[in-house]
């Protein structure tokens, strides 16, 4: 729901850590959304040990910040940690425990998720890391429900993330749940990335690549049917922008997009009705019709299913009263 109240976000940092994992967070959390109307956050970034940490870039960072502010953090977040095969310190651990005990939102981002792990946090959870630690990961926490198709994990209030550009998608998914799919949107758009992909990691896991996939074909019929929407859009229709067989167009769309024409329509679809919801005061016919949707029975169906929680009560988290 929208932040009524300053939000603090305590960013952990370690020695080694990976300057562009820790500027993912420190980013997405730090913008200037005032700008936009939404209130910002309070984002720290801390350490175990104040001073300089080394860095994989070769030089170190100055942090001031210890950890004791853990202990009053909303949201603690857990860059991808330098190597799996080392330890989080007993005093990061116990800190983590901590701060998720007393009701602290938990992030771990990459091979953060494996410290969450190690602390204990991910017990009984369902959670994801990088692919090429998966098998590793899957093994040391046999309590953690792994998984490996999807690019983030929400727990309600302990989130895990793929590789580096699925932390973005963790962080801005976050910022929607926050303050709404505009203000998430907005802020991607300033970084230049897709406010939510669709898809697994599957996706980018490797393995052989056909020599002849050609996904600029593609590119006109997506942009044509990102156009349109709120229009009946068939796969025959758009294997015929493409010049291609439904079969072939399939088959090449799975390929380039990491999931089916139809999840993805889906998926297109279900950003414009968060956007409506939030935005505007069109009664939930309405919102089904401008989002494309058959009926507002299916709309209602699908919605529920995505996001686990009806239209209107969705609504009632963004908007203080309901349409007239």
């Amino acid at each position: 729901m929208t932040l009524l109240c300053e939000h603090t976000v305590a960013i952990v940092a370690y020695n080694n850590i990976s300057l562009f994992h820790l500027s993912i967070p420190c980013s997405i959390f730090g913008e200037d959304l005032d700008r936009v109307g939404a209130r910002p956050y309070k984002v720290t970034v801390c350490t175990e040990t104040v001073g300089l940490v080394p860095t994989l870039s070769g030089f170190p960072i100055e942090i001031k910040q210890d950890l004791s502010i853990l202990e009053t953090a909303d949201t603690v977040i857990v860059p991808a940690w330098c190597d799996p095969d080392i330890p989080a310190s007993t005093a990061l651990l116990n800190a983590l425990s901590r701060a998720h005990a007393r009701g602290a939102r938990m992030v771990g981002l990459c091979l953060g998720a494996f410290v969450l792990a190690e602390a204990g946090i991910l017990d009984g959870k369902t959670a994801s890391t990088h692919w090429v630690w998966a098998n590793d990961f899957a093994k040391k926490y046999p309590k953690v429900n792994f998984d490996n198709d999807v690019l983030y994990i929400d727990e309600g209030n302990v989130f895990t993330s793929a590789g580096a550009a699925a932390a973005i998608d963790c962080c801005l998914h976050l910022l929607r749940r926050d303050h709404g799919a505009d203000i998430a949107n907005s802020v991607a758009r300033r970084m230049v990335v897709a406010p939510h992909r669709s898809g697994g990691q599957v996706q980018y896991i490797e393995k052989p690549i056909p020599r002849h996939i050609d996904s600029n074909r593609l590119e006109p019929a997506i942009t044509w049917a990102l156009k349109n929407l709120t229009k009946p859009l068939t796969i025959d229709e758009l294997a015929s922008k493409a010049s291609m067989s439904r079969r072939n167009f399939s088959r090449l769309f799975k390929k380039a997009m990491g999931t089916t024409f139809t999840q993805w329509l889906l998926s297109q679809r279900l950003t414009i009705a968060q956007q409506l919801l939030e935005t505007s005061n069109h009664n939930i016919d309405r919102v089904a019709n401008q989002s494309g949707f058959s009926s507002s029975v299916s709309f209602r169906q699908q919605f529920l299913a995505a996001f686990s929680i009806s239209p209107s009560a969705y609504r009632k988290q963004f908007k203080s009263s309901e349409p007239q």
